[in-house]
């Protein structure tokens, strides 16, 4: 067999298995994008500190299951914490410390077919979700002052409800300029045609809600991030106004920022 022929025939093979491999990633993507487990209705959380359940009805059938973690007698505000895209309320409640400490309430929520949360996951269904948590409490807390707080994939359902209420402060965790700024480098051609032939069923774009927001914005990023990479989130910078900040972790990665001093001190800073 000739060279040329050997050399097509390789070709051939690798361009279709990349086919393959793009179509399955194509095909399965919300799987990978949600990630939920599920707890029963009866399951007892456990925390350090006192919290509240509410079951907040969205629909006849569903209803969103969240926690308000207080801080005090006096706080300084409410924050709305939209979480990550992996399990559910337990993990994420003990984050809630992080907010208590500094004087602010936090009220978390489950997406729908996270947790206790009825439903099945979806973008729109999270913003929606979010307007309704969000107005459900104003109508049942008073606060002085209102933080959106997101991280990771909960970065876009925080910025987008943000693009709506107008709170006092937006602040992303390990954003993201767009879902498809944290495919792997070997699918972005795919990517790029699906996005050119035909609009994906899922965006989550804080690229275009951050354009509307008006409150005050900051960004938290860490400099080793393998899930959300940097370059994925400096995408962002040029859309901040001036007085909004992008702080940059050194050595963080994507799940632990917590574990660093500087995190903390980027949190005193814009909760102060």
């Amino acid at each position: 067999m000739k060279p040329v022929r050997i050399v097509f025939r390789v070709f051939g093979v690798l361009a279709l298995l990349y086919i393959f491999l793009s179509v399955t990633f194509l095909e399965f993507h919300s799987k990978v994008i949600f990630r939920p487990d599920k707890l029963s209705r009866d399951y007892q959380f456990r925390f350090d500190q006192p919290f509240e359940e509410f079951f907040v009805p969205v629909t006849k059938e569903i209803e969103i299951n969240a926690l308000l973690f207080r801080s005090g007698a006096e706080p300084k505000g409410l924050l709305l914490y939209f979480h990550g895209n992996k399990d559910n309320l337990q993990r994420w409640g003990k984050y809630a410390s992080d907010f208590t400490q500094l004087g602010y309430d936090v009220l978390m929520m489950d997406y729908r077919g996270y947790g206790k949360s009825g439903g099945k996951p979806g973008e729109q269904e999270m913003y929606h979700d979010a307007a309704l948590i969000f107005q459900w409490a104003q109508q049942t807390f008073t606060y002085p002052k209102t933080v959106f707080y997101g991280r990771s994939l909960g970065s876009a359902v925080a910025s987008n409800l943000a693009m709506m209420a107008e709170p006092d402060l937006l602040i992303l965790e390990t954003p993201f300029d767009e879902l498809w700024g944290v495919v792997y480098p070997v699918f972005l051609p795919t990517i790029y045609l699906v996005n050119y032939l035909v609009k994906p069923k899922y965006q989550f774009s804080n690229a275009d809600h951050i354009r509307l927001v008006k409150c005050k914005k900051v960004l938290i990023q860490g400099s080793s991030d393998w899930v959300v990479p940097l370059s994925s989130a400096l995408r962002l910078k040029p859309l901040l106004k001036p007085g909004d900040e992008f702080v940059i972790i050194e050595g963080g990665g994507h799940n632990n920022l917590h574990d660093f001093p500087a995190y903390h001190s980027a949190l005193k800073k814009a909760l102060m």
